[in-house]
């Protein structure tokens, strides 16, 4: 059965407009709990599920899927789940360049409805950052801009980080990127987002600090 409701309620919330969530866990456990019932509402719904995970995440996820109760193997085939490898999203061609990437999610989102979705409910992890890639270092702007591209969507996109791989300082620049945020598994609307254009103009304030500072040193 489709429906052409667009609520989407998990972790204690629901969402509103806003709808570029930076999730915070601090186990793999802790993840798959608050995000159980946001998966398998959307399976329920007949929606389009497309995630994004790291190479050694892969057998544990699909593990996960298969003890929530979805058929791996037949969403697969059909269509309504797509799981991708950072080497397939965020790291084609051995880096990571934040234009393509940006062109790829507004690519998703928009094939969902020509392909009879009602909602793309859009999960990855992100710890690729944590690499030695190049252009990983632009992680906080792509978040930023992310902010041009997902309110033109009624598509949830979840931007899960694992606390025991970002330091404090990423942390709370990536948390300032959210208009919702989910903290200690509960979802909320976070009072330290910071709209685009502002923090975007920091960023490049930050950058030329830095270069000046090389300069002079």
């Amino acid at each position: 059965m489709t429906t052409d409701d667009h609520s989407v309620e998990f972790a204690g919330g629901a969402l509103g407009r806003h709808r570029h969530i930076c999730a915070l866990f601090n186990s793999a456990d802790e993840e798959h709990r608050v995000l159980r019932s946001f998966v398998k509402d959307g399976f329920g719904r007949r929606e389009r599920a497309f995630h994004i995970v790291g190479p050694e995440q892969r057998e544990e996820h699909v593990k996960w899927l298969a003890e929530s109760g979805i058929d791996v193997e037949e969403a697969t085939a059909s269509g309504q789940l797509e799981l991708r490898s950072w080497e397939e999203a965020y790291l084609r061609g051995g880096r990571f360049d934040q234009d393509d990437m940006l062109a790829l999610i507004e690519g998703v989102l928009q094939s969902g409805p020509t392909a009879g979705y009602p909602l793309t409910r859009l999960v990855a992890h992100m710890e690729w950052a944590c690499t030695a890639n190049p252009g990983v270092d632009d992680l906080v702007e792509y978040e930023t801009r992310l902010n041009y591209v997902l309110p033109k969507y009624d598509d949830p996109v979840i931007c899960t980080y694992d606390l025991a791989r970002f330091g404090s300082s990423v942390t709370m620049d990536i948390m300032r990127t959210h208009p919702v945020v989910i903290i200690g598994g509960l979802l909320q609307e976070n009072p330290f987002f910071v709209p685009p254009d502002e923090f975007l103009l920091e960023i490049r304030e930050r950058r030329s600090a830095r270069e000046r500072a090389h300069i002079a040193s």
